[in-house]
């Protein structure tokens, strides 16, 4: 099987600076990573940027097949990815601690390491992973928000998330602190499985009805990430929108 990619970020409507950031790649790396960055003064931008640079950095400066011994219960590649990411998290917290005009900035992380075996999936804050899976599409990260967190604990139902008025207040962020707790599972793969990667400027303007819709009527994916965009800003567009498709070919 291979692997076949495609993004697309874009300011929106309401906002005047675009603060998100993606990588993608096909290549021996097949790493897809969606940033959503936060913080006054133009530094969400900064986050993001640095958070995925950090991330990539991390990945070409290691071995190609990392071959340290595994940490208890994880795999090379899980443990590979979770200190990709929480390279990223040094990064962006000693740029905020040392630069005033950073302090506070942060950035969600979402991102794919696809490998032979399967995708390991690692996360932090409410950027998104969906899969579409023979006509079904399910999320396959959990927000780490405040609305998930009422949601789990039986505070809020799911269907009253969007009128929640803090729901894009997020409980954990790439950067804020000098650890943090990064979500990282295996997935199996099937061939034509489609994952999408993205900030919560789509799948807040979106429901995941009209996101299905799009990815099952689009072969290509360069015209879905055109579509999903569009259909954001048609929607409000009220925040910056990211996109990254990945889907599994024979």
């Amino acid at each position: 099987m291979k692997l076949v990619c495609a993004g697309m970020t874009d300011v929106g409507i309401a906002r005047e600076h675009n603060e998100d950031d993606f990588y993608l790649s096909e290549g021996d790396e097949a790493l897809c990573i969606v940033a959503d960055g936060m913080g006054g003064h133009r530094s969400g931008e900064v986050a993001s940027a640095l958070a995925i640079k950090a991330m990539v950095e991390y990945y070409r400066e290691s071995m190609a097949h990392y071959d340290e011994p595994p940490e208890p219960e994880n795999s090379p590649e899980q443990v590979r990815l979770t200190r990709a990411v929480l390279n990223a998290n040094g990064a962006v917290f000693s740029a905020a601690s040392a630069n005033e005009s950073y302090h506070g900035m942060g950035t969600t992380i979402v991102s794919g390491f696809f490998t032979d075996r399967g995708v390991y999936l690692a996360h932090i804050g409410d950027s998104r992973c969906y899969r579409l899976r023979e006509g079904n599409l399910e999320q396959r990260t959990e927000d780490h928000s405040l609305a998930n967190e009422y949601v789990r604990m039986g505070i809020l139902s799911a269907e009253d998330v969007e009128y929640f008025p803090y729901k894009n207040v997020i409980t954990r962020a790439c950067g804020l602190t000098d650890d943090v707790e990064v979500d990282i599972h295996f997935e199996e793969l099937q061939s034509k499985d489609l994952f999408l990667f993205c900030s919560d400027g789509l799948s807040d303007m979106v429901p995941d009805s009209e996101i299905v819709s799009i990815m099952r009527a689009n072969t290509n994916l360069d015209d879905m990430c055109r579509e999903l965009v569009e259909r954001a800003n048609a929607n409000g567009g009220a925040d910056n929108i990211t996109v990254v498709l990945a889907r599994i070919e024979d």
